[in-house]
């Protein structure tokens, strides 16, 4: 049986998880389309920039909207002034782990968008469907399992995230302490292996659900795509 501390931090782990992927989505479609369907310069950087969460050590990604995204930051001031402040508050883990799990949602879409058969996009121009209509009612329902299996390896990234999220808001109960920082203030606490037990088993019952999950529906996307 959790405690209420350990019930709390995995509270805002699945909030955090949760808001982060919605947040995410709208732009992670937009960008997966862009490099699916289009060629442009700066192609390559942008990709490069893309997957940067994923090769830079968490703590330097932290760092990094720490220093855009701080009340004196570049950024942060200036939505601070409109009253909007993410550093150490859980909006600022949204935020961080919106970031961490961003390239996982785009790569999982930008797959499902190029396994698309653009006949079937052409054959809808040609009876006259705008490129909205074609993308809602053609692209958007053949990519229906890589969108999900994309947000559910987000959900998982985002559940997990660490570095860049105690870099950027801390450490404050009730308000950015998720799982895995609980975790690891646990583990530095004398007496604290009993709740660091419970929330290991916790954090890998949800890892490994959302993993069974995002193969799941990767293999029926797969599955579908050797059908046609």
């Amino acid at each position: 049986m959790l405690t209420p501390d350990e019930t709390a931090a995995l509270l805002l782990s699945l909030r955090v998880a949760v808001i982060s992927v919605i947040v995410s989505l709208p732009f992670a479609l937009a960008l997966a389309w862009l490099l699916s369907r289009t060629r442009f310069p700066g192609r390559l950087l942008v990709e490069g920039l893309l997957f940067l969460p994923l090769t830079l050590p968490p703590v330097v990604t932290g760092y990094a909207l720490l220093v855009l995204f701080g009340r004196n930051g570049a950024i942060g001031e200036w939505l601070a002034a409109a009253g909007i402040v993410f550093a150490f508050r859980w909006t600022g883990a949204v935020l961080a782990a919106a970031v961490m799990g961003f390239p996982l949602l785009v790569l999982s879409i930008r797959v499902a968008f190029d396994g698309v058969d653009r006949r079937l996009e052409r054959a809808a121009e040609t009876l006259g469907a705008g490129g909205w209509r074609r993308f809602v009612t053609i692209v958007l329902p053949l990519s229906s399992g890589g969108i999900l299996a994309g947000c559910v390896l987000a959900f998982a990234r985002a559940f997990g995230e660490f570095g860049a999220t105690i870099s950027f808001v801390s450490n404050i109960p009730g308000e950015t302490r998720t799982l895995p920082i609980a975790i690891y203030e646990l583990m530095n606490v004398p007496g604290g292996e009993a709740g660091v037990q419970r929330l290991t088993v916790v954090a890998f019952a949800v890892a490994l659900a959302a993993t069974v999950v995002a193969a799941l529906l990767g293999g029926a996307l797969w599955r579908r795509r050797g059908d046609d």
